[in-house]
């Protein structure tokens, strides 16, 4: 069965719109997976390993609470000793007749191996989510990779990959339904820390959609250990047996493109949210295309609209499902161009090319073999550990095919760091229209990144703003540097990573100017907040360097300051959390700084009012005392919250320096 282009299913039309168009929330990929997997699950086998831990966290809190899934059957967790046992008891569980889950992510994946073999050679229909992450090879690295995909995509296990928090939580779902329907196991990739620690605005499934769209596990997922049906399973099979039962399983894969089809346009007509194995994008008339998975697919769609605002015949192809592969869809989406370039999270220099590579490029020489053209296909590695892929990039990889850079003769680039096989990339700002931007310079352990999860959640819950939060992590967060971003507008963001232009600056301490460029991609005429413990405004803009100050005053930066350690000792119930609460100022700071309150018209007790809700959820479950302490100290900030370029306006710093008449 071949699949069907998206586009030749559309989206059937609803008067009243969509009978479920999704519950508004602030979430990231780990939290929308679990919402999902917590109302449709029975049972969850995991061994916590970074990125995937919060999906864990989260269903555990649910199973400690005493929840249910929505057939009333309580949640289970089970936690064995690696993620190999994990995926043994997930074995165990689902031959019983368990709806089951688990979250994993690199080396775990990996450990996992030998028994997703086993999994899918016994038709259990499971669903696996992972925080796609860079294996440890010359070093380690707990960020965003395929490389733990890619070591797994021979199992025999359906794949699809999310190019952000809607299409993480949405796939859940989707897959869960397929693997039942085929009894083909699913693993369900999300970027890891790119979309798994990414918060954006998000249409979490209803309650009633999952119900009727999953559906019971009681009537969907069939026990193996039926003492009136008996069955014997995981046997030794010889040389008479082995490959019959082998080769034999090629039905159950025959029927998944077209359950998968199924499961997509049903989807899409309940929620108006479609999806495709294959998901073109403006590739109609493109003589240039580019292929990706993940959130480097999502960020190609906003540099083709660029390019095509130039007179530029670009597209680019999403996909979605990497098993079954799609190949001739893929081969339709792409034949007619004149250069592919496949740009993977991962790189595999002793096979001919990157796994997806290869994939695309058999695709098309079946379609070859049919008498069709075949555009020239390259292979591109990039975002490797996180590695930062901006929109500049993707313009370069777009470049390269077009011929207008001097790297014509060779079929395989990188991105984003100095190598001989590099493409140069130049910044372009490809934010929506009307977005405000936000990147943060901290130290972690401060709050700050948590402070940004706040900041996104009001900014979405209470002005109804299109939010994307991402939090640029370390290995060790504590007391080393930490960098996080944020972007809100009427649009969403379809850029992934860190920001090469921003409205607002904050900074930890004075210091970051003299360790690093803190203004560089700053819009002139933006705000940077600093936490100074000096006493007034003269004495915090004379602790700037003169290079500093010089910029700041040539490109009409507004500057604010406020000692935000002092009022975290101010307002701290215990003392443990000194140090977490300083974070928590910037979010008075930024309320009284930015134009977002006066846009909606709320004074600073509306503002208050609404950021309750949002400092309950976070920090409700220590209690009363530390939320009312973090409101006090939001209102702290609002209301002292220091004008610095005010106070050394000129007629000021004229009259310091002459002193009194």
């Amino acid at each position: 069965m071949i699949a069907t282009p998206a586009a030749a299913r559309p989206v059937p039309a609803h008067p009243a719109g969509p009978r479920y168009p999704g519950t508004p929330a602030v979430i990231d990929g780990s939290e929308g997976v679990a919402s999902v997997e917590t109302r449709i699950a029975d049972i969850a086998c995991v061994y916590p390993i970074t990125p995937s831990t919060t999906m864990a966290a989260v269903f555990q809190a649910a199973v400690a609470d005493g929840r249910t899934n929505l057939w009333g059957t309580p949640l289970r967790f089970i936690e064995p000793e690696s993620e190999h046992s994990s995926a043994s008891a997930a074995e165990g569980a689902a031959l019983s007749g368990g709806r089951v889950t688990n979250f994993t992510a690199g080396q775990g994946l990996v450990l996992m191996k030998e028994v997703l073999y086993v999994i899918a050679g016994k038709r259990l229909p499971v669903v696996f989510h992972v925080g796609a992450r860079a294996l440890t090879s010359q070093a380690l690295n707990i960020h965003a990779g395929h490389d733990d995909v890619m070591a797994v995509a021979d199992t025999g296990w359906g794949i699809l990959f999310a190019r952000n928090v809607q299409e993480a939580c949405d796939l859940a779902a989707i897959a869960r339904r397929v693997a039942e329907r085929t009894e083909v196991p699913f693993l369900v990739a999300q970027d890891g820390f790119l979309t798994t620690h990414t918060l954006e605005s998000t249409l979490v499934p209803e309650d009633d959609l999952l119900r009727e769209f999953v559906g019971d596990p009681r009537s969907g997922v069939r026990s193996w250990f039926d003492p009136d049906a008996p069955l014997m399973t995981g046997v030794v099979e010889n040389q008479d047996s082995y490959m019959k039962g082998r080769i034999g399983q090629r039905a159950f894969y025959a029927r998944v493109p077209e359950v998968l089809d199924e499961a997509f346009d049903t989807w899409a007509e309940l929620t108006g949210r479609r999806y495709d194995a294959v998901q073109p994008y403006r590739t109609e008339d493109a003589s240039e295309i580019l292929v990706a998975m993940g959130t480097m697919a999502d960020t190609a769609t906003a540099v083709v609209d660029h390019l095509r605002a130039l007179g530029r015949r670009v597209g680019s192809v999403t996909i979605t499902a990497y098993r079954p592969f799609p190949a001739r869809a893929v081969a339709d989406a792409v034949g007619h161009a004149r250069a592919v370039a496949v740009v993977e999270r991962t790189d595999e220099p002793a096979a001919a090319d990157n796994p997806l590579t290869r994939e695309v490029k058999a695709a098309l020489f079946d379609r070859a073999v049919e008498g069709m053209p075949m555009p020239r296909v390259r292979s591109v590695s990039g975002g490797l550990g996180s590695r930062d892929v901006g929109p500049g990039d993707l313009v370069a990889v777009f470049d390269w095919l077009a011929g207008t850079v001097h790297a014509e003769d060779r079929h395989y680039a990188t991105l984003g760091i100095r190598h001989p096989l590099a493409l140069a990339s130049t910044p372009v700002d490809l934010r929506p229209p009307g977005s405000f931007s936000l990147r943060g310079h901290s130290i972690g352990g401060f709050g700050s990144v948590t402070t940004n999860k706040l900041l996104a959640s009001l900014i979405g819950g209470v002005f109804g703003l299109q939010v994307q939060a991402y939090p640029r992590y370390g290995s060790e967060k504590k007391g080393l540097p930490t960098a996080y971003f944020l972007t809100a507008g009427p649009a969403r963001n379809r850029q992934h990573g860190e920001l090469d232009h921003v409205d607002f600056v904050p900074l930890h301490d004075v210091a970051a100017f003299r360790q690093g460029r803190p203004l560089q991609g700053l819009v002139d005429g933006g705000t940077v907040f600093v936490q100074s413990a000096l006493p007034d405004a003269l004495a915090i803009w004379d602790s700037f360097p003169a290079d500093a100050r010089a910029e700041i005053l040539a490109r009409n930066l507004r500057v604010a300051a406020l000692d935000t350690a002092a009022l975290a000792h101010r307002w701290a119930p215990r003392p443990d959390l000194v140090t977490r609460m300083q974070g928590i100022a910037l979010v008075g700071a930024f309320l009284r700084l930015t134009p977002f309150a006066e846009r909606a018209g709320m004074d600073r007790e509306a503002l208050l009012a609404a950021l309750r809700p949002e400092l309950q959820r976070f920090f409700g479950k220590r209690g009363s005392s530390v939320v009312d302490a973090n409101l006090g100290l939001v209102a702290d900030a609002y209301d002292h919250v220091i004008d610095v370029t005010a106070a050394v306006a000129e007629p000021v710093r004229v009259a310091r320096r002459e002193g009194p008449a």
